[in-house]
């Protein structure tokens, strides 16, 4: 089957690299844009016939188990709405992008609306099973180099909140003598987080054994028995599945993933009594709506605000 092509598409991400977008959100763009043109290779319909029943048809196969992935497979489970309003919203930037530069258009980005979301919060883990996962390394790991290593991320993203991909590019040279984490976060926003003592600790076991390698990345992988990989960092895969790997091992019920323990970290924090504003800080949210969700979600926290605030409580 012929591929129908996206007429400027190299353009347009050249454009989001010139206004200094991430590579990740750069290759999110392109991975989503892909989802569309398998859809118009599918329904042999061209770029330039493309219609308000053609994106209504597309919604629809977003919705579908027919669709196919970016690498044109079949689909593992159903698209979220979420993810369904992300590969929408990647369409209407690339076709703004097109009417900026003065290209023609089949439809205009208002033809295209996003889905209606659904209300979920998210689902935190009791603390006892966030200390087993960070903790489970050392049990599971055979290479002590490894356990130290990983044992030494999941303390680090428990401590400090931060995301997985700032976890995987986070260097030495971002740490201060307080623990103070220097962090160019998603949007380009800088922010500082802090480790614990007991992160600190864990870290100083695992570079121990690390040496002194040249590499500018703290966490670093390794070929076989502690080979470094000169000049790689770890990928984000690979410790997403160790999480789930650990996770299975331990048997617990509740899916923990990378950011689980960033959403569990702002979560034990709100009930402890944190302000929302500071979680907001150390998370790198733009918005203090998008922290507030990790002070619902938990149960736990609210239950405590009732007794607490009940005008009769006694």
């Amino acid at each position: 089957m012929k591929s129908t092509p996206l007429p400027h598409i190299d353009d347009f991400l050249l454009n989001l690299q010139t206004n200094n977008y991430s590579e990740e959100t750069i290759y999110s763009y392109e991975r989503d844009l892909d989802v569309f043109r398998n859809f118009l290779d599918e329904a042999s319909i061209s770029f330039a016939n493309v219609d308000k029943k053609t994106i209504l048809n597309y919604k629809a196969y977003l919705t579908s188990r027919d669709r196919k992935t970016a690498k044109n497979v079949e689909p593992q489970k159903k698209l979220s709405s979420f993810s369904i309003n992300r590969m929408l919203s990647a369409f209407r930037a690339y076709l703004n992008y097109l009417i900026d530069m003065d290209y023609d258009v089949p439809v205009t980005p208002q033809v295209i609306k996003l889905v209606k979301t659904e209300k979920k919060y998210p689902r935190v883990s009791e603390m006892d099973e966030v200390i087993k996962l960070i903790e489970s390394p050392t049990g599971f790991e055979k290479d002590k180099t490894v356990a130290l290593r990983n044992r030494a991320m999941l303390e680090t993203l428990f401590a400090t909140g931060m995301r997985i991909s700032e976890l995987i590019n986070l260097k030495m040279n971002q740490i201060d003598k307080k623990g103070r984490i220097f962090i160019m976060g998603k949007g380009k926003k800088e922010r500082f987080v802090y480790l614990t003592p007991r992160a600190e600790k864990h870290i100083a076991s695992y570079m121990e054994v690390r040496g002194d390698i040249d590499s500018p990345y703290l966490f670093i992988p390794y070929r076989g028995r502690g080979v470094h990989k000169k000049d790689k960092k770890l990928s984000p895969n690979y410790l997403e599945y160790k999480i789930k790997r650990y996770r299975e091992l331990l048997g617990l019920n509740v899916p923990i993933s990378a950011h689980g323990i960033r959403r569990a970290f702002a979560t034990y924090l709100a009930e402890s009594g944190a302000s929302p504003v500071a979680i907001q800080l150390l998370l790198g949210h733009e918005s203090l709506d998008t922290t507030t969700r990790y002070v619902r979600a938990s149960h736990k926290y609210a239950e405590q605000s009732h007794k607490k605030f009940h005008p009769l409580k006694e």
